[in-house]
């Protein structure tokens, strides 16, 4: 898919992203979109029945008699995309389509799913920030707020392109841990073909909300008919002979994928992260209302 089309399909997610904030608005989520905890306001004087736990000694002590804390509830927050442009994400995902050139790759999915939570963000008058990573992070976006920091996290999302081969999953995990100084909704996208992430969506998980969303392809179920064909892996250029054209190879290629996905979602339950896989057979915008109305 060119980039002009990707950019058509982009341009009616603002619509689109009303229902979606909504649905995260009023499901489990609701209160990591409206933002979460408290933060300090000012200091009164201390009342009868006030909570002797609040009272601000350094205050108290300077004017001599006793102040306490107030605070008000904290309605902002960030919503942080983590996305994968390593090579294993420029693959073709396979298609379920009969026009050529119009399928999606593993990458294009991942920009509409983020364009999708970023136009949501947006909707939800929370701060956005992005963080690009191939082998290692690329591109980070401080977190703000606005239609225009909104559009180019997403054209810096459609212009990316993999600098080096090997996909750096955990780095971007611990520099968005480090990046991120509040409690933050955490999207990480990406097809976690690699390794050295499970520790580092772990210690994530123990700060921020995190949701994991996988990209897979038709093709990870069903290789198609081809009789001896050749399979590269982009992350290392080896290349191998498979015979696509046999029933045990086409059986274990099946099964491998599919204890991939197993042993991912089972990763990211202990670790304590929301999981969703996305197919680029899918549309993004149904499968991720669906999932969010799931949490309600």
């Amino acid at each position: 898919m060119d980039r002009q089309e990707l950019l058509t399909r982009i341009r009616t997610f603002p619509l689109v992203a009303r229902g979606l904030a909504e649905d995260l608005l009023s499901g489990d989520y609701r209160a990591i979109f409206r933002g979460q905890g408290i933060e300090f306001d000012e200091v009164r004087r201390y009342e009868l029945g006030d909570d002797v736990r609040s009272i601000d000694w350094n205050v108290s002590a300077r004017f001599g008699t006793p102040f306490v804390k107030l605070y008000r509830e904290e309605r902002e927050m960030t919503v942080c995309i983590i996305l994968d442009n390593s090579p294993s994400m420029h693959t073709p995902g396979g298609s379920l389509s009969d026009s050529p050139g119009t399928e999606l790759n593993r990458y294009e999915q991942a920009v509409l799913a983020a364009a999708l939570i970023a136009f949501s963000a947006e909707h939800a008058n929370q701060r956005l920030s992005m963080i690009l990573f191939d082998k290692e992070i690329s591109k980070i976006l401080p977190p703000r707020k606005g239609r225009s920091h909104t559009m180019a996290g997403i054209s810096a999302a459609i212009e990316a392109k993999p600098l080096e081969r090997g996909s750096g999953l955990g780095k971007a995990l611990i520099g968005a841990e480090r990046f991120l100084k509040r409690r933050s909704l955490v999207i990480v996208i990406s097809d976690f073909l690699c390794i050295n992430w499970e520790q580092e969506i772990g210690d994530l998980s123990r700060r921020h909300d995190v949701i994991a969303l996988r990209i897979s392809g038709p093709l990870d179920e069903e290789i198609p008919e081809g009789g001896l064909i050749t399979l590269e892996d982009p992350e290392t250029e080896l290349k191998i002979q498979a015979p696509a054209s046999f029933s045990s190879f086409k059986t274990a290629w099946a099964s491998w994928h599919q204890e991939k996905a197993q042993l991912w979602e089972a990763i990211c339950r202990r670790a304590g992260a929301a999981c969703l896989e996305l197919s680029t057979a899918d549309d993004a915008p149904s499968s991720l209302i669906h999932f969010f109305r799931g949490h309600q």
